[in-house]
């Protein structure tokens, strides 16, 4: 199996070409990005992107912002979806990673809304996955652990980061048993986050290595059930971000680290990391072979 690296836009403030650049200097080999809004703007970039051979990851959020409107139903959902991934397609993605729902729809809703995502999926061609994220649906393990059972074909963005703020704690508790989930991962997005934030200040500092040891537990255990499904490309994207993600020192607003290095080094950290579990995986097949 082999790991491509994917460079979030989320807070990068220069062009498409400049990311390109950078990216490509840091060793990675794609870009996530939200869709731009314009049919126009998503071809200029589509373009871009083939010209420069540069694998690309959609990103298509539902019901307006991050944080969706409360009213909009699952029906208003479906039809920013519809019309995200109209525009997505000028951009050839690998898959679209939708951002969907609100967190205040029961599981049912969840259910109906991933079932009829879906099929608008399969009929424009495209593949979904559908990410952990608060204020949306799978916010919540439990909930989401749920939205398996009930539809078990359903692939997933995990960015776990956000459950262990939902829940307060990192989720290594012996009844934290999210198989099923992990079975069901498309793609991760590597942000480590803490009991009372989604972001710590920095992966490297000692004062988190428990934090980044949990969170690279579980994406060797989806790497391993990749592995088990047969899949030969796993991809990944490190996603520090602003927003009151990226802490910042008191009075001043300065950042305490810059945004690119962090993810930068996430993603090499990453790098060497899969190395090593490939490494591993071989090995124990090597005495598997032996025995």
């Amino acid at each position: 199996m082999r790991l491509d690296l994917f460079r979030s836009l989320w807070g990068h403030g220069g062009s498409w070409a400049e990311a390109i650049a950078e990216l490509r200097a840091a060793g990675f080999d794609g870009i996530e990005a939200r869709v731009p809004a314009s049919l126009a703007e998503a071809r200029e970039r589509g373009q871009l992107l083939r010209d420069e051979g540069v694998p690309y990851i959609a990103i298509v959020l539902t019901g307006g912002g991050v944080i969706p409107d409360q009213s909009a139903g699952v029906a208003a959902h479906l039809a920013d979806l519809r019309d995200g991934l109209e525009r997505a397609a000028a951009l050839a993605p690998r898959f679209v990673n939708v951002l969907g729902g609100c967190d205040r729809w029961s599981a049912a809703q969840q259910v109906e809304f991933i079932a009829r995502a879906q099929e608008i999926a399969r009929a424009g061609g495209v593949s979904c996955v559908f990410e952990t994220h608060r204020a949306r649906i799978l916010a919540t393990p439990w909930v989401t652990l749920e939205v398996v059972r009930q539809h078990p074909d359903v692939l997933f963005t995990t960015d776990i980061s956000h459950w262990v703020v939902v829940s307060e704690r990192l989720l290594d508790d012996p009844a934290d048993d999210f198989g099923a989930f992990v079975a069901r991962v498309h793609h991760i997005q590597a942000r480590v986050g803490y009991d009372q934030g989604p972001q710590v200040p920095h992966p490297a500092a000692p004062e988190y290595r428990r934090e980044l040891l949990f969170h690279q537990d579980h994406w060797e255990r989806v790497w391993r059930a990749q592995r088990a499904r047969g899949m030969a490309v796993t991809t990944m994207t490190p996603e520090f971000g602003p927003d009151g993600y990226l802490h910042r020192l008191p009075f001043t607003g300065t950042p305490v680290a810059d945004l690119w290095d962090l993810n930068a080094w996430m993603g090499q950290a990453e790098r060497a990391h899969f190395s090593r579990f490939m490494s591993a995986c071989a090995q124990d097949e090597d005495d598997d072979d032996r025995a």
